[in-house]
């Protein structure tokens, strides 16, 4: 019987590529988006169309999808990125920054836990970021719900690791996905810069001088995922070409 993955946003970027590796594992994955996968209706995964500002959607498609199988493994990776210091953050910034990133989190994690308890087993896997331990500049909002990512692994980790539930955040750095370009894209708007040198000075921020590939990540979550990390709760593990260890 293969594997059950639940995962938000993963029609593009890191979601869709931790999608793809998963399926290729054996996997049965339920990808919760806004949007279908890139990939097209042929692609071997399951699509619910979910808003995860939707508690009560969110609830609904997640029960519903535990009723019909075991819920192994849950990635929490819906979200959105937005660059402003705390001057330039209205609350109604704020208040989206933290129901894509922090409350659909929440959502998602209190949906599993009714499956993963009642089978004793479980790994939930939410998508911070190197923000989560490091402050960037014109952060304040997304820094900030990276951070709270952080927290809720750490404190869903220790409430129930009698479950044999396992609670991890994955902390990327800079990753080369749509999410990365549009944020690129819109600085040199605001700007004026070009975006070739931009995105040569950004690669040249890392000590391995690239940028992260969202395959890369995909392959630490499967890892997080397996038996193979099942001593691994609580942590945070980080995936940035060394960028926060200068």
């Amino acid at each position: 019987m293969k594997k059950v993955c639940v995962i938000t946003g993963g029609s593009s970027g890191i979601g869709l590529s931790i999608v793809k590796l998963f399926v290729e594992n054996d996997y049965l994955v339920f990808n919760l988006d806004l949007s279908p996968s890139l990939l097209g209706a042929d692609f071997k995964s399951e699509y619910r169309q979910c808003d995860v500002t939707n508690i009560d959607q969110v609830t609904k498609i997640i029960t519903d999808i535990a009723k019909q199988h075991t819920i192994d493994v849950l990635v929490s990776n819906a979200g959105i990125h937005f660059s402003a210091n705390i001057e330039n953050t209205s609350e109604a910034d704020l208040d989206k920054v933290f129901n894509i990133n922090v409350k659909g989190a929440y959502a998602a994690i209190k949906a599993v836990l009714p499956s993963m308890k009642a089978h004793n087993n479980g790994s939930i896997l939410l998508m911070a970021s190197d923000q989560a331990l490091i402050a960037k500049h014109n952060s304040f909002a997304y820094n900030l719900s990276k951070s709270a990512l952080a927290s809720i692994a750490k404190t869903t980790a220790l409430d129930y690791a009698s479950f044999n539930i396992r609670a991890n955040a994955v902390c990327p750095g800079t990753i080369e996905t749509p999410l990365y370009h549009q944020a690129i894209d819109n600085y040199c708007q605001r700007s004026g810069a070009n975006k070739a040198e931009v995105h040569q000075e950004e690669a040249n921020l890392q000590p391995l001088q690239r940028l992260g590939q969202p395959e890369e990540v995909a392959e630490l979550v499967l890892f997080l995922a397996s038996d193979k990390a099942k001593f691994i709760t609580g942590s945070l593990q980080v995936i940035d070409g060394g960028y926060t260890a200068q």
